[in-house]
């Protein structure tokens, strides 16, 4: 049956067109109130929101059939994330979606504070011509304080260094090795960092640690004409307190584009013409929408089919440097477990997964649930996360583990996934490229695996391909790549063959019939 999925706020319509096109029933409806989604979303597998749609707990309740929430865009504040665990739904966003939006749109407000090019602009249109009014200041050789150096700021990092800025950052979740990658001093407070700031951005997330994270303190602490950008959330600074300080000159001037309430029709800034106030649209791009709608709708149909999703927010937290290594080898871990799953028949007793190279330093609980949503990709198991990957494999009696090593054989990185008869190992070419099988049952390959294959293994002997061959060429099954493998302690070869369409029984029957010496035979699907 055909899946649905709704959607409830406008997204770009290539989005609409992802989900249509892999076959999804695929329903709009914009401006539903909260009663009018309870009794509807029980008709769907999926739900795509923006941020106006709230998804709490009766909501939840009545969504008999929901598999995923999809949020296009970052926050999920208006997703009860508690409930929909527990219900085993998988809540996702679009994290990357914005990111070079927000990061230019701070670099802007940088330089419209700096060089005082709104007001300029607006005296302009009032036929006035007084350049005198607008002496700026250079980002040359400035210090920028970088509060947040996750994937926004990362990126602001990399633009400020460009025009010569001096760059210092606080983020007690970064690592040291990231912070000099990007050219970024970090330092360990908050108050040491402060009077050494010509210019300060912030792109942290609004929690209990950050709410609040500048007051009068701190703004004292700061040096004399200091420029402040905010367009990270609100929440963070105590705007009214901060007004103050402009008003005292301490602050020369501020870039805000996120308030402590939207839509914000008056503030504490509205009275200082050297306040740049935008009305929250560093993400609004046609690209970041663009993406937004895009990305969102793909790891939704990710959901739907089975799949281990990379964004998926109810799960183990993952710093973004590690989520970009081994995010990539997510897919690949799933794609072992359902060819393990294929050659074992049943579901094995014990299972684990070697991370080598450079994902050795991943400690992850993630790639085991990607392996373990392969490997038993057709039972009907739920929601499989980092966060209950062992309690799913406790569940059905397997002995899972996740180990590491530094050797990867002279792959930078490689999975490995060993079962009860079965091993089997890839890697990525780039992770932007499919991963490729480089080992099974301890022979060697290089090879991407099609949606459909074959695997044989069968006494070594001259002639056995072409008998292959031939059987397959008369049942017009169409060979598209195919690789054997050998080893040095075995007298028997191993092939994969990738094959168009299905290979049907028939065809099976004629391959076991026809080669002599065959060991064993496999149909893989993916």
């Amino acid at each position: 049956m055909t899946q649905k999925v709704l959607i409830t706020e406008e997204i770009d319509p290539a989005g609409i067109a992802v989900l249509r096109t892999r076959g999804f029933a695929v329903d709009v409806k914009l401006d539903l109130d909260h009663e009018q989604l309870i009794d509807c979303i029980g008709d769907y597998e999926g739900l795509i929101i923006r941020s106006h749609t709230q998804v709490d707990a009766p909501v939840i309740r009545a969504a008999r059939k929901l598999k995923v929430i999809g949020r296009a865009g970052v926050s999920i504040d208006n997703v009860d994330l508690d409930e929909a665990t527990q219900a085993g739904i998988v809540v996702c966003n679009a994290p990357n979606s914005n990111i070079t939006s927000a990061a230019e749109m701070a670099m802007a407000l940088l330089l419209s504070c700096a060089r005082n090019i709104p007001q300029a602009d607006r005296s302009m249109h009032e036929g006035r011509w007084t350049p005198g009014e607008f002496k700026g200041c250079e980002l040359y050789e400035k210090t920028l304080a970088i509060f947040g150096l996750g994937r926004v700021g990362g990126l602001v990092a990399q633009r400020a260094a460009a025009f010569g800025m001096n760059l210092i950052a606080y983020d007690p979740y970064c690592s040291s090795e990231r912070a000099a990658t990007l050219g970024v001093e970090l330092y360990e407070s908050v108050d040491d960092i402060l009077p050494l700031a010509d210019f300060i951005t912030v792109h942290m997330p609004k929690t209990a640690e950050t709410a609040g994270m500048f007051g009068p303190e701190q703004f004292a602490a700061m040096k004399d004409s200091v420029i402040i950008v905010n367009v990270s959330r609100d929440g963070i600074f105590d705007q009214k307190s901060l007004a103050d300080f402009i008003a005292a000159g301490k602050v020369r001037s501020i870039g805000f584009d996120v308030f402590d309430e939207e839509p914000c029709e008056a503030s504490p800034f509205h009275e200082f013409p050297q306040a740049v106030i935008t009305p929250h649209i560093g993400a609004f791009t046609a690209e970041a929408q663009r993406r937004a709608g895009v990305q969102t709708a793909t790891f939704v149909a990710q959901a739907l089919n089975g799949s281990i999703v990379p964004t998926a927010i109810n799960i183990s937290n993952v710093p973004p440097e590690v989520m970009d290594k081994f995010g990539p080898y997510l897919t690949a871990a799933q794609m072992m477990g359902r060819i393990v799953s294929q050659i074992e028949g049943d579901i094995p007793r014990r299972l684990s997964l070697t991370a080598a190279g450079t994902l050795s330093s991943v400690d992850t609980p993630m790639l085991l649930a990607g392996a373990l949503k392969g490997l038993m990709a057709y039972k009907n198991i739920g929601a499989v996360t980092g966060s209950n990957a062992e309690a799913v494999a406790q569940r059905h009696g397997i002995e899972a583990s996740l180990s590491s090593q530094v050797n990867a054989d002279g792959y930078d990185s490689s999975l490995t996934l060993r079962t009860d008869s079965t091993s089997i190992a890839c890697t990525l070419y780039g992770t932007d490229r499919p991963a490729r099988i480089i080992s099974l049952f301890g022979y060697s390959f290089d090879i991407e695996p099609a949606s459909q294959s074959l695997v044989l293994r069968y006494a070594d002997a001259p002639g056995r391909i072409g008998v292959v061959g031939t059987i397959l060429g008369q049942a017009g099954v169409n060979i598209t790549t195919m690789q054997i493998g050998t080893r040095p302690d075995s007298d028997s070869a191993v092939v994969i063959l990738n094959v168009e369409g299905d290979v049907a029984d028939e065809v099976l029957d004629a391959l076991r019939q026809g080669i002599d010496g065959l060991q064993d035979l496999w149909r893989i699907t993916l």
